[in-house]
């Protein structure tokens, strides 16, 4: 019987078990089977399985997830039985504007997730992996990948020329520290350490900033724009984080606040908004279009993915432990 980890209420890592589940369903109507191989850790995955969030009842975890279709369902025609595929974060947001608030749908927190070897469910649960990638690899698109290509080119339509700030190491902001340079944008990108933010420059960062050196990175940034300020700021920091970003911001610019790694609360400047009439945009991952079209560029271009860490399915909370430490640089994955 398939593996699968499952998470008890209210969460902890001492409440996270592994388990052989019954095989899931032959697929109905509309409906793909999936034999999963992997998947990657996001912090949002990491406050379900920490207990920081919770589950209320037993859970499967993880958003992502990577693998090969075993079977299709009448009246699907998207897929066919030994197509790679890759999960969708939102399965119910299809298309256009935003139209679901909150986790309620999401997989691996309000309904179960990809942390198991197989699953049937909806085929608009999925979209088709970039061609050629492995499935450790298409794992990193669900989440990650996906909320940086929202921010640059769906909120944000970053041009060529154009500057974008990136913050930290982890996988949204590496993603769109290649989208950008993929289309002739000018990074700059901050880290706490200096090894990291050579790695950066290898990667393609224009410029690099330590913040634990430099407190008022803000300026900085500004500086380095000749005084225009920043164009696109991925900002994944959130309260700790979000003045410097306002402080880096041109006239008229655009900030993606997109993660709370220093905290979910903190005063907000009026002033500042006021006086450079920025755009100050909550991103919460995208839909399966726009999922689709980003495929559609990784078919188009050499960009892959950065890859830190690979876990077996049963050393889940191992990986956690090595996301809690901060130390890793791009994707934390298993794979299984």
């Amino acid at each position: 019987m398939p593996r699968t980890v499952v998470v008890q209420p209210p969460g902890g890592f001492e409440n996270v078990v592994i388990s052989h589940q019954h095989a899931p369903p032959a697929p109905g109507a509309g409906e793909i089977r999936v034999r999963l191989h992997a998947s990657s850790l996001n912090y949002h995955d990491y406050a379900v399985v920490s207990g920081m969030w919770g589950p209320s009842m037993p859970r499967i975890p993880l958003a992502d997830g990577a693998g090969e279709v075993l079977e299709v369902g009448e009246g699907v025609t998207e897929f066919a039985p030994g197509d790679r595929v890759v999960s969708t974060f939102f399965p119910t947001w299809l298309s256009g504007r935003p139209n679901v608030i909150g986790f309620a749908t999401v997989p691996g927190d309000g309904v179960d997730g990809y942390a198991r070897e197989e699953v049937t469910a909806p085929a608009t649960s999925f979209t088709h992996a970039p061609r050629g990638w492995s499935d450790v690899e298409a794992a990193t698109l669900t989440t990650a990948a996906l909320t940086a290509w929202r921010a640059l080119f769906v909120d944000g339509q970053v041009q060529p020329g154009d500057t974008v700030l990136v913050q930290g190491t982890g996988g949204v902001s590496i993603f769109a520290l290649q989208f950008a340079k993929m289309v002739g944008a000018t990074v700059i990108a901050t880290s706490s350490s200096d090894a990291k933010l050579e790695r950066l420059r290898a990667l393609g960062a224009d410029h690099v900033i330590n913040y634990r050196h430099d407190a008022g990175w803000g300026q900085t940034a500004w500086d380095l724009t000749d005084g225009k300020g920043v164009d696109h700021i991925i900002e994944v920091g959130g309260a700790a984080t979000l003045e410097q970003s306002m402080a880096a911001v041109r006239v008229a610019g655009h900030i993606s606040v997109i993660g709370i790694l220093g905290g979910v609360a903190g005063e907000l400047a009026i002033v500042p908004m006021l006086m450079k009439q920025f755009r100050l945009q909550g991103v919460l991952v995208g839909c399966r279009a726009e999922q689709q079209a980003m495929v559609r560029a990784f078919d188009s271009t050499a960009i892959r993915p950065v890859i830190d860490a690979v876990y077996p399915l049963e050393e889940i909370v191992a990986a956690f432990r090595h996301q809690e430490s901060n130390r890793h640089f791009g994707k934390i994955c298993l794979e299984f």
